[in-house]
């Protein structure tokens, strides 16, 4: 851990718990004057006292993660780029607003996003005039991914609840050694039976679940295998049995009414993911088979893709996994998923870093790429990619393809069976990559694609051409 000040957020969290200064320095068996010289930043916030402030109080580490810190500071820069003011604001401005005042910070970043959905309406009611940029107002899909990225995509209550779930429906060592997918699915179906009084019944649909509730008959598709319908029983469980708590997660969020509806079937979608692999077999086994993922896919019965997803959400308090960046992209770089425990930041609008591995996996289907990566305020990252394509039907039918990317702090990457071979201590042997051409402040990059935001083509009069951007 650097040398960190914290004062404001340790003053922060001293109010909250509605301590005065002499109360919080006897808790921690500190003088006074030394935690009035920290809450004033002049003293940093040591290991040794964030140890006790842990003891102590039981705080959770991660309300001063640098993990965090980052991730805030990638989202203010976004907007400042997008939103250019005489002068600019200099990037130590920014990082004194993260550290010390991340509130404010969250705040700026709400009200941001109001001002663009506003834009957006009013561009709407102009019909879009020739000319005029049309705002890229916050989406319900990106209120419900800033949703998940704010608890850092782990969901406490419900994966507790989703871990008792398959805990009684396979007894206590569901818990540590996980039950079939047909096994699982079978016993799930009687649940259902028995505890809500709903008969299952197969069909063939192209609809995966449907639920008709004068009926009390659930509809799945005959299609399905036997993973995919326990995923989708588990699903239509989470309605019935954890109703309550996804009401609360979103009451506790300022969702659109578009927004809650998606939020709500995420949640659903997590419960579900959780009963299929519960947490402590999940973990278990990931951390004894370092984190390889085609034989935890193979050892609970799912695809590559559902063990990446569960990965980036093993952040339980007191047993936290690696945290991981999950991300599924097509091959015209339109990202559907975008899952994350940890600070890692792509720009929202204009595309991602070609130069990243996810991209390379389209030409190699089937096997599993490793990159460490460095992004350009110098943190590097382990990065694996896997491409997978399914078939969607018969023959002539276009299959779906996607590329699966899966991503850690370097610091992590002794945990992960892909770090066999590499260098990992050479900071030349990294890739420079970015969040995408228009954050990106790296010069002379031979596959910029347009400049940076706020920046201009710069020309060298020496030469003869000025080369534009998207010509290299």
């Amino acid at each position: 851990m650097r040398k960190t000040f914290l004062g404001v957020k340790l003053k922060t969290l001293r109010e909250q718990r509605g301590l005065t200064q002499a109360a919080l320095a006897q808790a921690l068996k500190l003088s006074p004057s030394y935690v009035n010289q920290l809450e004033n930043n002049e003293r940093p916030l040591s290991v040794a006292v964030l140890l006790r402030l842990q003891s102590a109080l039981g705080i959770d580490l991660q309300f001063f993660s640098e993990d965090d810190e980052a991730r805030l500071f990638a989202q203010l820069h976004e907007i400042v780029a997008e939103t250019p003011v005489p002068g600019g604001v200099p990037e130590s401005e920014l990082r004194t607003l993260v550290q010390q005042m991340p509130a404010m910070a969250q705040l700026m970043l709400r009200l941001h996003g109001r001002a663009r959905g506003a834009e957006q309406r009013v561009s709407n009611l102009d019909g879009g005039e020739r000319g005029t940029p049309l705002a890229a107002g916050p989406g319900p899909h990106e209120e419900v991914r800033d949703f998940f990225y704010a608890h850092h995509n782990h969901m406490d209550a419900l994966d507790r609840a989703a871990e008792a779930l398959a805990i009684g429906l396979g007894g206590e060592e569901a818990g540590i050694t996980p039950l079939s997918q047909q096994d699982l699915a079978q016993r799930l179906e009687a649940h259902l039976i028995t505890a809500h009084r709903i008969q299952v019944q197969l069909v063939a649909d192209e609809r995966l679940r449907r639920y008709e509730p004068a009926q009390r008959l659930l509809l799945l598709s005959a299609s399905l295998s036997p993973g995919q319908r326990a995923f989708q029983l588990a699903t239509q469980l989470a309605y019935l049995e954890c109703g309550a708590e996804m009401d609360r997660l979103i009451a506790s969020a300022s969702f659109s009414k578009e927004a809650a509806a998606l939020a709500r079937i995420g949640l659903a979608s997590y419960f579900a993911g959780a009963v299929v692999l519960p947490y402590r077999a999940f973990l278990s086994a990931a951390q004894a088979l370092r984190h390889d993922i085609a034989l935890l896919a193979k050892r609970f019965g799912v695809s590559f893709e559902t063990v990446c997803h569960r990965l980036s959400t093993l952040q339980r308090r007191e047993a936290r996994g690696v945290p991981f960046f999950f991300v599924r992209v097509d091959r015209a770089g339109n990202i559907s998923k975008r899952q994350s425990a940890t600070d890692f930041h792509f720009s929202r609008s204009g595309g991602t870093c070609p130069l990243w591995n996810v991209y390379e996996a389209f030409g190699q289907p089937g096997r599993v790429l490793t990159q460490v990566a460095r992004m350009p305020d110098g943190r590097s990252y382990l990065w694996i990619a896997h491409c997978e394509v399914r078939a969607t039907g018969g023959y002539g039918s276009p299959a779906r393809e996607f590329a699966i990317g899966l991503g850690c702090d370097l610091r992590h990457a002794e945990q992960l069976v892909y770090a066999k071979g590499l260098d990992l201590g050479d900071p030349d042997s990294a890739t420079p990559i970015g969040p995408g051409c228009k954050l990106c402040e790296r010069e002379g990059c031979a596959q910029r694609a347009f400049p940076a935001l706020g920046k201009h083509l710069r020309i060298d009069e020496n030469e003869r051409t000025a080369e534009p951007y998207g010509t290299r």
